[in-house]
C-alpha cells in the first residue's frame, strides 16, 4: 500500500488547523480518511505556482489547486505589487470571467480582495471574452486586469490571467515582481477578503458597444463583404463566451447569414457536447461540421471558452470540409491582410506583423515578398503584446498570431482575439469568393507561390510530480545529446533559448539569441526543417513542433506533395523517439 509522505500530511494538517472554510476542511479530511494519497499528494506537494501568465490548475482543496484561497493569495499579491508600483495613485483594475464552473465565484473573490485593498474594480457583471478584458483595461485607464479562465483546458481546470496597464499579460521584469509578491504571501490571514462595495462598479454593455464599433472600423474590404453578404457561416462558441460578441461582430461587418450551432450556444462549464472545449481538436467541431454539411456552408468558425482562439473549417476542391490548422489559418490571415492593404495602397513601409518562433515560416516568406517588416517572439501572446506596446505610435501593427489558433488584427487589445479574428476570417473568405476563388484554393496558390510549409504538433502529456520530472529529464537529454540527423538531413543549427545561444554545428561557432530566456530547444536541419521542443507553461505537457517544407509545382500536385511532407515529419519524429 502506498505510504503518505509526512510533509504532505503536515501541509494538509496546516489547512485543517488554519482559518479555512468548513467545507474545504471536510474535503481534505475525507481524502485523508479514504487514504486517497495520490490525490492528496497532487493537491499539496507544492504551492500552485503563480507563473508568468498567472495561475492555472485543477479546482479543489489544497495548495496546488485552484480554490478561493489560491485565487485570494494571487489577488492579494497582485494588489501589493500595484500599491508599491503606483504609490499614492488611485488604482483601477478590470475583472472578467468565462463560462467555466466556479469562474463567476472566483471573479467575485478577486473583486472582493482588490476592493478590500482600496483598489477600484470595474467588474463585468456577466461572462465576457478574454480580449474584451484586455480592451477594457486599455479603455478604462486601468493599471491591471484579471481574467478568470483556463482557456481550452478540460472542465476540471480553472485559472487566473493577470494583465498590466497596457492590456497585455505581464512581461519581464514586472511578471517576476508580481510573482515575488504572490510568493511572499505566507498565510491566508494576510489576505483581505472583506468586500468594500463602494470600490466595485459593474460594467458590460457600454464596453461591448465600444469594442464592437472599433472592430468594425478595422475592416479592410467592406465592399467585398457587401457583395458576399449571404456568405454562409456556421459558428460555434463551444459553450463559451464567444456567443456574447462573435455573432454581433459578424453581423456588424455585414454578414447576414450566420448559422449558430444551437447545441453549443449556451455557456456551460461542463462542456457537455465535447470531450475538450478546444477548437484545435477535430472532435470539438463535430457538431459544427455536421451543421455545415447540412447547410452547404462556406465557412465554419469555432471559438474556445474564453474566445481568444478560433478554429476554422473550409471546403476543399472536392467539396469536403477540412480543418485548417493554426499555421495555415495564421498564414492565410496575414497573406490576406497584406494583400488587402496593398490593394488599398495602405502599405507605407511603417507597418509590421509578428509571429512566434514555433509558428510557420511561411508567414516570413509572405512578409518578405510584400516588403513588410516581421518580428519573431517567444511562444506566448504576451510577447506579441509587449512588442506592440513598444512600437505603439511609431509603427503600425497589421496583424500577428501563433500556431495555437490565436491571432490578432489591429491594435485594440494586447492579447489574441477570436472575436476580431472570426470577423476577419469571414472577411477574408468573402474577399476570395468575390474573386471567384475559395479559401482553400487561395491556400494552394499561396503554397505554389511561396513554398509548401507543413507543420505538425505532437504533445506528450505527463501528469503530476513524476510527469514534471520526466519532462525535465527529456529536455536535459536533448540539450546534452542533441540529434545529429533528423529525417535524413543533418542538424545544422541548434538554438537553446534557455541559454540564449545559437550554435552552428558545422562551423562550431555560436552567437547570442536576442530574446528572453525560455526553456525551448530548436533543431534546424540542412534542408530547412525546424523542430522545436518546449514544455508547456500552462499544461502538464511537453510539445514538439515540427515544420518541413518543399516546392509545390502546381495546385494539382498538392495531394502527392502533402504525402511526401507527411512522410518526412513521421521520419523526423521517429528519429526524435517521439
Amino acid at each position: 500500500m502506498q505510504e503518505l509522505d509526512p510533509t504532505i500530511l503536515a501541509k494538509a494538517n496546516s489547512w485543517l488547523e488554519g482559518n479555512y472554510d468548513a467545507d474545504v476542511k471536510q474535503q481534505i479530511q475525507k481524502l485523508i480518511d479514504d487514504k486517497a494519497y495520490t490525490e492528496l499528494t497532487d493537491s499539496f506537494y507544492r504551492d500552485l505556482e503563480f507563473g508568468t501568465g498567472g495561475l492555472r490548475g485543477i479546482m479543489g482543496p489544497g495548495s496546488n489547486r485552484i480554490n478561493k484561497y489560491t485565487i485570494g493569495a494571487a489577488t492579494q499579491g497582485l494588489a501589493n505589487y500595484l500599491k508599491k508600483t503606483y504609490p499614492g495613485e488611485k488604482i483601477k483594475v478590470a475583472i472578467a470571467h468565462d463560462s467555466r464552473n466556479n469562474a463567476d465565484f472566483f471573479s467575485t473573490i478577486t473583486a472582493e480582495v482588490f476592493s478590500a485593498n482600496d483598489i477600484y474594480v470595474y467588474f463585468f457583471k456577466a461572462l465576457r471574452p478574454t480580449p474584451e478584458l484586455s480592451f477594457a483595461v486599455r479603455q478604462l485607464g486601468c493599471k491591471s486586469g484579471v481574467m478568470l479562465t483556463a482557456s481550452h483546458n478540460p472542465k476540471e481546470y480553472n485559472g487566473y490571467k493577470a494583465y498590466g496597464a497596457d492590456g497585455g499579460q505581464f512581461v519581464a521584469p514586472h511578471d517576476k515582481a508580481v510573482m515575488d509578491e504572490v510568493a511572499a504571501i505566507s498565510s491566508i490571514d494576510e489576505i483581505k477578503f472583506t468586500r468594500v462595495d463602494a470600490n466595485i462598479e459593474e460594467i458590460g454593455e457600454d464596453i461591448d458597444e465600444l469594442y464592437l464599433s472599433k472592430i468594425v472600423e478595422l475592416s479592410v474590404s467592406p465592399e467585398a463583404i457587401q457583395r458576399q453578404k449571404d456568405l454562409k457561416i456556421v459558428y460555434s462558441p463551444i459553450h463559451g463566451t464567444g456567443i456574447t460578441l462573435t455573432p454581433q461582430a459578424l453581423k456588424r461587418f455585414g454578414f447576414e447569414n450566420v448559422i449558430l450551432v444551437e447545441e453549443q450556444i449556451t455557456p456551460d462549464g461542463n462542456f457537455p457536447t465535447v470531450i475538450y472545449p478546444n477548437p484545435e481538436e477535430k472532435e470539438a467541431l463535430t457538431l459544427a461540421l455536421k451543421k455545415a454539411q447540412e447547410t452547404d456552408a462556406d465557412l465554419v468558425l469555432a471559438t474556445d471558452p474564453d474566445a481568444d482562439r478560433v478554429g476554422i473549417a473550409v471546403k476543399n476542391t472536392d467539396g469536403e470540409f477540412i480543418l485548417l490548422n493554426g499555421n495555415q489559418t495564421g498564414a492565410m490571415l496575414i497573406n490576406y491582410l497584406l494583400s488587402a492593404w496593398e490593394d488599398k495602397g495602405k502599405l507605407t513601409g511603417k507597418e509590421y506583423i509578428v509571429k512566434t518562433i514555433v509558428t510557420t515560416n511561411l508567414i516570413e516568406r509572405i512578409a518578405e515578398a510584400k516588403n513588410v517588416t516581421y518580428y519573431n517572439t517567444l511562444t506566448g501572446f504576451k510577447y506579441i503584446g509587449e512588442l506592440m506596446t513598444h512600437f505603439e505610435g511609431k509603427q503600425t501593427f497589421i496583424g500577428g498570431g501563433e500556431e495555437s489558433y490565436g491571432y490578432l488584427v489591429g491594435e485594440l487589445v494586447r492579447d489574441k482575439d477570436a472575436v476580431v479574428s472570426s470577423a476577419f476570417i469571414a472577411e477574408m473568405t468573402a474577399y476570395y469568393k468575390d474573386k471567384g476563388s475559395s479559401l482553400f484554393e487561395a491556400l494552394l496558390e499561396t503554397y505554389v507561390q511561396y513554398g509548401f510549409y507543413k507543420e505538425k504538433l505532437i504533445s506528450l502529456t505527463k501528469k503530476g510530480k513524476t510527469g514534471a520530472e520526466e519532462i525535465k529529464e527529456m529536455m536535459e537529454k536533448f540539450r546534452t545529446n542533441p540529434p545529429a540527423t533528423l529525417g535524413g538531413s543533418k542538424v545544422a543549427t541548434l538554438k537553446d533559448y534557455e541559454k540564449g545561444i545559437e550554435t552552428d554545428l558545422a562551423a562550431n561557432t555560436t552567437k547570442p539569441i536576442e530574446l528572453p530566456a525560455s526553456d525551448v530547444l530548436q533543431f534546424i536541419t540542412e534542408d530547412g526543417s525546424i523542430i522545436s521542443a518546449r514544455p508547456s507553461g500552462t499544461e502538464p505537457k511537453i510539445k514538439f513542433y515540427c515544420s518541413v517544407n518543399g516546392k509545390l509545382e502546381s495546385k494539382e500536385a498538392y495531394a502527392e506533395t502533402d504525402k511526401q511532407l507527411d512522410a518526412k515529419i513521421a521520419s523526423i519524429m521517429q528519429d526524435l523517439g517521439v
